[in-house]
């Protein structure tokens, strides 16, 4: 039976985040290209384990990694304690294919955990259930294994179980021997391996019982192009805590079939790969990033924006510029994003609106010839107005020029054509209380 009270009850804190950070880091950043170089190049193993006898990351300082989040404004964060290869970062008893085992002779798991808690930021552990090292992982025929075309795979017996009891106790070790875990990322169904193939039923249980406040995204059920029971008034044991949409924000925000709004979380890169890659310069401007943060957070949603280490254990510099310059607008404006969420008002022309209570923001992307209105609100429900960064005061204006549109609340932000923060200038409206 689905507890909604519970349910609500340990996705406050999320809902009031808002913001965090993706980090994709494994022996792919080596080769830096892409966290899915072994599938997309049909690598065979023995053409990755060098990597393995490489991977020393002497610059690995996860305390930087915090504090680069912690400024920018983010929340919470998630580290690829395995990802598709199957290469773990934390010291799993249950295999050889570790990070003790590297050069590095480190949990560096453990170290990301005790750094990013140093930092108050809630910490999470993104877990792949697919893995290409696993014998017992299907091979051949297999939708996105490095071997899936391999003819010498073809009719090699495999005991799907014994992975399934392997990757169960991975999952375990990680719920009981490091703490307290705010969210756990599983990472994705497919084809015929969703729900109950994984014994999903079993390992939410199993992680309730070690964890029973974590959140998990919805992954075991579908991947980024699906969004499970979740959706529905009937959700499984294992439809996960909130809707996880990919490199998209959902055009409406998302909600269940009865109406109801749903939890969920963007997760978006900052170039075009999860993983480092040392040619993909595409990074996104800040100022695209900040203003869809917002959009997110206007239609109920949270962003996690991504991050991919090179092989040193660096994050790319590009990526700390574009954090760096989203902590600065954050620093002045983050109440217009934490613990905000729809407006219940009509999208501006000019931006978007997000609301706390009484409180209502309206960020304006554009500036507008003479006065900027400020749709959804009457005169008579206003308290004060001001001017987020600063705290100055705006006055609800009364000339000829507006009063042709007695029904709209006007305000003067600039006297200039430039709007005091060119991304994105916040108001803040507070409403009389009712």
């Amino acid at each position: 039976m689905f507890d909604r009270e519970a349910y609500e009850k340990r996705m406050e804190w999320f809902q009031d985040a808002r913001f965090g950070m993706f980090i994709h880091w494994g022996l792919y950043s080596i080769p830096a290209r892409g966290e899915w170089v072994r599938s997309t190049e049909q690598m065979p193993e023995e053409e990755y384990l060098p990597f393995f006898e490489e991977f020393n990351p002497v610059d690995y300082d996860p305390s930087k990694w915090a504090k680069a989040a912690k400024a920018a404004g983010m929340k919470y964060a998630i580290l690829t304690a395995k990802h598709h290869d199957g290469f773990c970062l934390f010291d799993s008893k249950l295999t050889d294919f570790k990070s003790t085992n590297t050069k590095a002779g480190r949990d560096l798991v453990r170290e990301y955990l005790d750094a990013f808690r140093a930092e108050g930021l809630k910490v999470g552990l993104y877990y792949s259930l697919l893995d290409w090292h696993h014998p017992d992982y299907p091979h051949y025929g297999d939708a996105h294994h490095p071997m899936r075309n391999c003819e010498a795979e073809k009719g090699v017996e495999r005991d799907f179980n014994r992975y399934l009891d392997y990757m169960h106790g991975q999952v375990k070790e990680l719920c009981t021997e490091y703490g307290k875990l705010d969210l756990m990322w599983f990472d994705f169904s497919y084809g015929e391996l969703r729900g109950e193939a994984w014994r999903a039923s079993e390992l939410v249980k199993m992680i309730r019982t070690y964890q029973p406040d974590v959140i998990l995204d919805n992954r075991l059920e579908v991947s980024g192009e699906g969004f499970g029971s979740i959706a529905t008034d009937n959700p499984t044991a294992f439809s996960g805590d909130y809707v996880s949409p990919e490199q998209i924000i959902p055009p409406n925000g998302l909600k269940s079939e009865s109406g109801r709004d749903l939890y969920w979380e963007a997760c978006i890169t900052m170039n075009d790969n999860w993983g480092y890659c040392a040619k993909d310069k595409n990074f996104k401007p800040s100022s695209m990033i900040i203003k869809k943060l917002v959009e997110c957070v206007s239609k109920n949603g949270n962003m996690l924006l991504n991050v991919g280490p090179d092989a040193r254990g660096n994050i790319p510099e590009e990526s700390l510029q574009i954090l760096d310059e989203i902590g600065r607008w954050m620093k002045k404006n983050s109440a217009s994003v934490y613990a905000c969420g729809c407006a219940d008002l009509p999208k501006p022309e000019n931006g978007r609106i997000t609301r706390n209570g009484n409180r209502i923001y309206y960020h304006v992307m554009e500036n507008s010839i003479g006065s900027v209105p400020l749709y959804g609100i009457r005169k008579d429900q206003v308290k004060a107005i001001r001017l987020l960064c600063d705290g100055s005061e705006l006055q609800i204006l009364n000339n000829w020029i507006v009063n042709n549109y007695p029904d709209i609340v006007f305000v003067d932000i600039s006297k200039t054509p430039h709007l005091p923060d060119a991304v994105d200038t916040v108001v803040e409206v507070i409403l009389k209380e009712e």
